[in-house]
């Protein structure tokens, strides 16, 4: 089950991007709904997490939620990213949507970096690519390994 931050319906949540306490809130609002489903008998082991870029968030706020990951890994679920293309990378880079990729995989690596583990994207060859190569720079290597 993947548990996604949003708040009112595709007509009404950009207006609804008012939050007292920013990140911290949109963590409580998920754990909340996290706890309605293990109390309707969801496993935790079945449950991801998703902070919801891009539903009920201004730009500003967008980008603040992906600095702020680890608030959402701390949580002990899979986490779930969806920044393909999105308005704020549209507002960062002046780019229309469809020449969004390197703005969405700047995105894709900023997220793996804080501990996401799955992507939606439009541009799926491209983004395994990329995490394919990033991931193996990225990884850690043993002491006196480079000879």
């Amino acid at each position: 089950v993947v548990l996604m931050h949003s708040r009112g319906t595709s007509a009404t949540m950009q207006t609804l991007t008012d939050y007292k306490y920013g990140v911290i809130e949109i963590r409580d609002e998920l754990v909340r709904d996290v706890q309605k489903f293990l109390d309707a008998g969801v496993k935790p082991e079945q449950i991801i997490l998703d902070p919801g870029v891009g539903f009920a968030k201004t730009a500003d706020q967008n980008v603040e939620l992906l600095r702020s990951l680890s608030e959402f890994k701390k949580l002990g679920y899979p986490l779930l990213v969806g920044t393909s293309r999105k308005s704020f990378i549209g507002k960062i880079t002046g780019r229309e949507t469809v020449d969004r990729l390197h703005g969405t995989l700047a995105s894709v690596a900023s997220a793996y970096l804080r501990g996401a583990q799955i992507f939606r994207v439009h541009d799926v060859k491209e983004t395994i690519d990329f995490l394919k190569v990033f991931s193996e720079i990225e990884k850690e290597l043993p002491a006196g390994s480079f000879k």
